[in-house]
């Protein structure tokens, strides 16, 4: 495992996943963001869900993704809503 899995919510699967897609580095996932590093990882993962995106989001707040603010959850949840049509 490497420099990603240091992060809160990402494990090996995950990390794994990021690495797939280009994203090998915290700062790399910092600069391409939670929302648009889902979108990449449910174009090689039909199953990527909501908590998925909301551990990414975590990730990037370095907290675990049930910490995440009502304000943030609903934000994310909007826009999974909006992916999923």
């Amino acid at each position: 495992m490497g420099e990603l899995s240091k992060l809160p919510n990402i494990g090996k699967v995950l990390e794994s996943q990021l690495n797939e897609i280009g994203i090998e580095t915290i700062e790399e996932l910092e600069n391409i963001g939670s929302k648009e590093a889902w979108l990449l990882i449910r174009k090689i993962d039909s199953s990527a869900c909501y908590n998925r995106l909301c551990g990414l989001e975590g990730a990037l707040q370095r907290i675990r993704w049930h910490e995440l603010s009502k304000k943030d959850k609903k934000d994310l949840k909007n826009f999974y809503s909006s992916m999923k049509k």
